[in-house]
């Protein structure tokens, strides 16, 4: 993949990006900020924006989503290679749990 493959793609996952948070937003704005991992300041923003905006700001070299899952302990609990399906549930639950506290601590 090239340098422009790549920046063109970066531009098409941020326009999905902020087409999806903004719809997330404006559907049910308490469960997006949880799904999302964003503020309520930042919800605001992103609902104000209007197609041109989310263009320009889709259109730099930046990923705007960024993974929440930065550390081990939520990465094995979302993967759990080589457990049985009903710990699989488990452990995205407590996984889950885990990322609303860190949510809750943000802000």
């Amino acid at each position: 993949m090239t340098a422009d493959q790549i920046l063109a793609e970066i531009r098409e996952a941020n326009l999905s990006y902020l087409m999806l948070a903004q719809s997330m937003i404006r559907a049910d704005r308490d469960q997006a900020l949880f799904r999302l991992g964003v503020s309520e300041d930042t919800a605001r923003l992103i609902d104000a924006l209007t197609p041109a905006q989310m263009m320009k700001i889709a259109t730099g070299s930046t990923l705007l989503c960024r993974f929440r899952m930065d550390d081990e302990m939520v990465w094995s609990l979302l993967t759990s290679h080589g457990k049985a399906a009903a710990n699989d549930g488990i452990g995205r639950l407590h996984a889950s749990i885990l990322m609303a506290g860190r949510h809750q601590e943000a802000a």
